[in-house]
């Protein structure tokens, strides 16, 4: 199961969520404003040593990094493609 790391408020993240609508089998969508917990959850992944290089422009041009996928793998990624979604086309 891929999951994806969003909020609601997040133009990108809501316009994931028209996608995946039925397939939670697939997906779970995880809304880090909805507790302090997912928040940390997120937090860990996007400040990992190991991931310092997925998300150094996102954090440079002063983003938050999502939404963000962990693909079943565990391969983090920003590209909504890497999970079989397409991008906001904004």
């Amino acid at each position: 199961m891929i999951k994806i790391y969003g909020m609601i408020t997040c133009p990108d993240c809501s316009y994931l969520l028209d996608q995946i609508s039925g397939l939670e089998d697939e997906y779970e969508y995880i809304e880090i404003g909805e507790h302090v917990l997912k928040m940390k959850e997120f937090l860990r992944i996007r400040d990992s040593e190991d991931n310092v290089e997925i998300f150094k422009d996102v954090k440079a041009a002063g983003g938050v990094g999502i939404p963000c996928f962990v693909l079943e793998d565990g391969l983090i990624s920003l590209n909504p493609s890497d999970a079989g979604l397409e991008a906001n086309p904004r």
